[in-house]
């Protein structure tokens, strides 16, 4: 496992007066740093010393995002009323309901 293709995100706290690091595949991990590199980089270390631990105690560290392959196909389910505003709004854009769907999701 290489620490280096987790998905990382430095943001600022109000609260803590600080830069806060996370890693999206270990939610429970963070790291607070009076500047954003720091931040990025105490995370980027914290993650590197888990995966040791996990490997050594056995254990199976959560796969990188990056790493990882994607059909591009998963299911959403809405309410019909949804399904039919959706439905009526590609109609009026002339486009497919899952062009509009897809088109939405990314914003």
């Amino acid at each position: 496992m290489n620490a280096e293709h987790y998905t990382y995100r430095v943001r600022w706290s109000p609260e803590d007066e600080a830069f806060i690091g996370t890693v999206a595949e270990m939610p429970s991990l963070s790291w607070v740093g009076d500047k954003s590199n720091d931040a990025f980089q105490g995370i980027q270390a914290l993650v590197k010393d888990v995966l040791d631990d996990m490997l050594e105690s056995g254990e199976t560290p959560p796969q990188a995002i990056a790493d990882r392959t994607y059909s591009g196909k998963f299911m959403v389910r809405v309410t019909p009323e949804s399904h039919r505003q959706l439905a009526i709004d590609a109609a009026e854009q002339n486009v497919s309901l899952n062009r509009l769907a897809a088109s939405r999701l990314v914003h």
